[in-house]
């Protein structure tokens, strides 16, 4: 196992938070515990903001109303039914953009994504592990591998003792460790997924793969089975909708058999095939039971593997289910294990949806794996026989990865569990993953800007096209302003999705969406979508991404100071981590034409953008005015980009004009904010105006990550930028919970919370990850691995919040937006890491191109 200090679990043992409420919106309201409830006014939501917002309540339950009531449709963020928190998930099954099904850290499979972007949380009993031992010709130990004891499937031997069984997750792998009681038997099941950095093929596949390792420490020979059952669904009503049907499969190639069941679930929209099979080889029996009432007592299937370790193994197909029936299938694996000896048994699960609606059923398209293995609907048996022959070349190629920072003895071992267990999110947060048709025409993908790119389309035909949500709760495709965090794992893992995203994001900039829209916040009717400007997201699952964009709409985010500068800042990042020079050349007039855009912000030219008085970036509740350390900094670390990029493509006009604008706004900025310890929250002159933000420094964050800041290339002073992140440390971090729980966003040079907004008093964990690589990059080595560490405590340990980890919480357990796409941006403080020991290793000036891979 690997040697990292997991995600660790005893069965019987709980997470270390408590339940909590649900409720919960980006602007307002949070989620709180129950024994800590208090009314509005008295906590951590000043009474003055709900009553703010009372107009804006009533405008969002009456849009709320019209959206779930009459158009039947789902909120993108829904106030009034949020998601609860569950502290029982685990690591996550399947590739990336096929669909995830999540089991968690007591067995259980219990969150289902299967349809794009569309969550369904509900553990199926049904779905289950058991084991059956035999000695000497006869059963002596039958149990299911769980601790419920539901009312179903009575007949079943339930309740299994917990302080018996282990769970150990570093994502994609999991381990669950289970010594049978009195039997000198100890079983692990290794849970693999084809999460595979670099790899556009097998890392796109809908499949998970269970490796049941048997140690027989007794003195005689047994014989194991583990028994695999299945529902035909997910657990919700389509489940009983009539017309699904179960059909034994076996399937052999290359010397290689796979056999089990197929149960074909058939629904109007987006029907798939589950497979659970197993692989046979010398010594190992393969049987099944094609069907059989997971709503019943389940004998008959229990004593059919009591009897012998087998099942019955009937020919032919099931008959179809009727209306408000439901059935499941169920594969066994068998196999005799020696004394003192070791057995394997083989088996996995797949799901086939290989075409896809969204939610406006508008467009018919194809996920990324049914390059290679069609789209017919029938490629269950076919994935199910590649998974079971491949997963010992998927694990080698994960240990390879994963090995030289698990054996950095520098690291400590939260970090290495926290840097591999947050990539959950690459898979389970929504992600979609659709292959582009190679008869497909530029303007068949988004309009008549498409075409201005040259290369859109051959990037999008080979690498397809991606996208993931900016939360689980938050339903919005590629939310921009947060992926600008987040994009760090995807360029230093998958960088042609990295660059794939970026090409649907260049191309909605060049295009205009007149269509009106009332906005919830302002309640003003602006355009959707503005020409030359980034959009805010690619859309809402619920209804047509890439065709309609900006499914956010508490703000009119074309004013907002942050999305272009993020675009111009990824897209020289991207080039310096890829070297991609077709990809900078197309991404050249885009830069162009939304810093052009973005220069109008700067209304007293001074070479500095202004903030309009409202919370006009991503930090949507928090009201910043004037010039900003935030946006400011953004601001100057994309003028110093462009002038990059415009001397690396040979552009002298463009250079010269943004390099004057950089000179004129790196003393605007040192004037108006720079206060002689840290950079002033803005220039407002406010009574907030000086607090400590825990992210002023994002702009160095994005020059250090492209080596743009040392000596005559930076652009803010390195002893003010170490100034500040000292400040930070001691203030934001250390005066915070005494310096447990991560960096606090703003606070007052007093050592108190800035509670001007909700989220000013919040710890976002995506920007802490984020702060802790600046920290590494400035060399606050330790500063930095003490800040994200109070994170990892709080989150995966005393929040019990593992595979769920939030956007935001306080100090006093309150939280908001659970499952979240910002904490991807650990990944930032690997690569922190990674250029600070090439520099160590090759002290030589910095160059235009990393020799980072």
């Amino acid at each position: 196992m690997a040697d990292a200090e997991p995600l660790m679990r005893c069965y019987e043992g709980s997470a270390r938070g408590r339940g909590v409420e649900t409720a919960g919106w980006r602007l307002c309201l949070a989620h709180r515990f129950p024994e800590q409830r208090q009314p509005y006014g008295a906590g951590d939501v000043p009474f003055r903001d709900v009553l703010r917002h009372v107009g804006l309540m009533l405008r969002y339950f009456k849009w709320w109303y019209k959206k779930t009531r009459i158009e039947k449709k789902s909120a993108f963020i829904d106030l009034l039914c949020a998601v609860p928190l569950q502290q029982i998930y685990g690591c996550p099954l399947g590739g990336i953009g096929g669909g995830t099904i999540t089991r968690g850290w007591r067995g259980e499979f219990c969150r289902w994504q299967l349809n794009p972007g569309k969550y369904h949380y509900e553990t199926v009993i049904t779905d289950q592990f058991t084991v059956c031992l035999r000695r000497k010709g006869q059963t002596v130990y039958q149990q299911v591998l769980s601790v419920e004891k539901p009312s179903a499937l009575q007949g079943w031997n339930w309740g299994y003792c917990g302080r018996y069984a282990f769970y150990h997750a570093l994502y994609p792998r999991a381990w669950m460790v289970y010594e049978l009681p009195g039997q000198n038997v100890v079983l692990t099941c290794r849970q693999i997924s084809p999460v595979i950095p670099h790899d556009y093929k097998d890392s796109s596949l809908p499949v998970g793969v269970f490796i049941w390792e048997v140690e027989n420490n007794s003195e005689e020979p047994v014989d194991v089975s583990i028994m695999f059952t299945l529902q035909n669904g997910t657990g919700t009503k389509g489940d009983g909708s009539g017309g699904h049907w179960n059909e034994p499969f076996a399937l052999q190639d290359g010397g290689e058999r796979v056999a089990g069941v197929l149960l074909h679930h058939c629904t109007p929209i987006n029907p798939f095939t589950f497979a659970v099979a197993a692989r046979e080889k010398a010594g190992t029996v393969i049987t099944h039971l094609t069907a059989f009432d997971p709503a019943g007592s389940g004998r008959d299937v229990w004593q059919d593997l009591l009897q012998d370790g087998k099942l019955e193994s009937p020919t032919g197909k099931s008959k179809q289910t009727q209306k408000g029936e439901v059935t499941a299938a169920a594969v066994c694996a068998s196999c005799m294990v020696p004394a003192q000896g070791h057995g394997t048994l083989e088996l996995a699960l797949v799901w086939d949806m290989p075409r896809v609606h969204f939610g406006s059923k508008e467009r018919l398209h194809l996920r990324r794996y049914t390059r290679f293995f069609g789209s017919n609907g029938d490629a269950a048996p076919a994935l199910s026989h590649y998974a079971l022959t491949h997963y010992k070349e998927w694990e080698r190629k994960i240990e390879a990865w994963q090995k030289p920072i698990l054996e950095d003895s520098q690291l400590p071992s939260w970090y290495k569990s926290a840097l591999f267990n947050e990539l959950y999110f690459m898979t389970d947060g929504g992600t979609i993953w659709l292959d582009i048709p190679p008869d497909c025409l530029p303007q068949d993908l988004q309009g008549p800007g498409a075409a201005k790119l040259s290369h859109l389309l051959p990037v999008l035909q080979e690498y397809g096209r991606f996208a993931y949500l900016e939360g689980q709760e938050y339903r919005m495709y590629n939310t921009y302003d947060v992926h600008f965090y987040a994009s760090f794992a995807l360029v230093m893992l998958w960088p042609k999705l990295q660059i794939s995203l970026q090409y649907d994001i260049a191309v909605t900039v060049l295009n205009e969406d007149m269509q009106p829209r009332q906005y919830l916040v302002c309640g003003k009717t602006a355009q959707v979508k503005m020409k030359n400007v980034v959009p805010h997201d690619i859309g809402d699952p619920d209804d047509e991404p890439w065709q309609r964009v900006n499914a956010y709409l508490m703000h009119d985010t074309a004013n907002w100071k942050d999305l272009n500068l993020k675009f111009v800042l990824q897209v020289y990042r991207d080039y310096y981590l890829t070297h991609d020079a077709l990809y900078l050349q197309d991404m050249w007039p885009v830069c162009q034409a939304v810093m052009e855009s973005e220069l109008k912000f700067d209304t007293d030219n001074d070479g500095l953008i202004e903030n309009g008085g409202t919370a006009d970036q991503t930090y949507d509740a928090w009201v910043v005015n004037g010039a900003s350390a935030y946006c400011g900094g953004l601001w100057l670390a994309a003028v110093r980009m462009m002038c990059e990029m415009a001397e690396v493509l040979g552009d002298t006009e463009t250079r010269q004009k943004y390099g004057a604008i950089l000179q004129k706004g790196k003393e605007s900025f040192e004037r108006l904010l720079w206060n002689g310890k840290y950079y002033n929250y803005d220039s407002s002159g406010s009574s907030t105006s000086s607090s400590i933000m825990s992210d002023q420094c994002a702009g160095q964050w994005f020059l250090g990550a492209c080596g743009l800041d040392q000596k005559e290339l930076e652009v803010f002073p390195k002893s003010h930028i170490v100034s500040a992140l000292r400040t930070i440390f001691e203030k934001n971090v250390m005066s915070f919970a005494g310096g447990t729980m991560g960096a606090v966003n703003g606070m007052r040079p007093d050592g108190v919370p800035d509670t001007s907004s909700v989220q000013s008093s919040e710890v976002w964990v995506g920007v802490v990850y984020a702060l802790a690589a600046t920290m590494i990059q400035e060399g606050l080595v330790q500063e930095g691995f003490h800040t994200a560490e109070g994170c990892y405590r709080t989150v995966w340990e005393n929040l019990g919040m593992a595979f769920q980890t939030p956007e935001a919480y306080c100090e006093k357990k309150v939280y908001r937006s659970l499952a979240y796409m910002r904490p991807l941006s650990i990944w930032s403080m690997q690569l922190a890491l990674e250029s600070k020991a090439h520099r160590a290793l090759s002290p030589t000036p910095p160059q235009k191109n990393p020799l980072h891979p």
